[in-house]
């Protein structure tokens, strides 16, 4: 079993075994177990040691959001992908606030779903696309105004292409997604996150994304 380790936690059988299809049939991906219910993604991610749970979010007993809260405060490697049906922006807010690194919709395709385990397991954040928008109005407000001086000078040191790439994860683009954009490699893509995060002060591409829309509407 190699590549990376993903645990499925979903309390639907025929949805959790389809994951499960889902995820094993990629080359880079393996999965490492599947459950049911909160307690047990924590008991089995304690003994797993996956690199992503995917974790849904109403589940019986303990739900996904206290699951997330146990998993990420046991301080080990893994991350969790919340995968859920529910747009709602209270599950959003909720999950990331837990420690969530990304948050998909079940409906997503399953390419996506597949990229944004990659991206988690590579240490970024993913947001659904559904929910960037209402992202950014409701988090704009949270970046404090006297750190608004020190993010424009920073955001002075990217190059044009570094700019272009912010742009493009402020809609919520994948790496993938912004390599076909750009028409460039994955690989220069994550070359560029890397360095936009470095030269920002960052630490995630969800704080790109806040960010980013803080300095559009400075810049206004």
């Amino acid at each position: 079993m190699t590549g990376i380790r993903v645990l499925v936690c979903d309390d639907e059988q025929l949805l959790r075994e389809a994951l499960v299809r889902l995820v094993g049939a990629a080359e880079d991906l393996s999965v490492v177990g599947a459950v049911g219910d909160g307690a047990a993604a924590v008991a089995a991610t304690a003994e797993q040691r996956p690199d992503v749970v995917l974790m849904d979010i109403r589940l019986p007993g303990m739900d996904g959001i206290e699951a997330t809260r146990r998993i990420v405060a046991r301080g080990g490697p893994s991350r969790v992908l919340i995968l859920t049906t529910y747009d709602l922006d209270s599950y959003v807010y909720a999950g990331l606030q837990a420690g969530a690194s990304g948050f998909l919709l079940k409906d997503a395709p399953g390419e996506r779903i597949r990229d944004g385990i990659r991206i988690v397991a590579s240490g970024q954040s993913v947001l659904a696309p559904e929910a960037t928008t209402r992202m950014i109005e409701a988090l704009q407000p949270l970046l404090p105004t006297d750190e608004d001086r020190a993010l424009l000078a920073a955001a002075e040191r990217l190059t044009d292409r570094e700019r272009e790439v912010c742009e493009l994860i402020a809609q919520g683009l994948s790496n993938d997604e912004i390599a076909a954009r750009l028409v460039i490699s994955r690989y220069t893509v994550k070359v560029h996150v890397s360095s936009v995060l470095t030269k920002l002060g960052l630490p995630d591409r969800v704080h790109v994304l806040i960010s980013w829309s803080r300095l559009r509407g400075l810049r206004r």
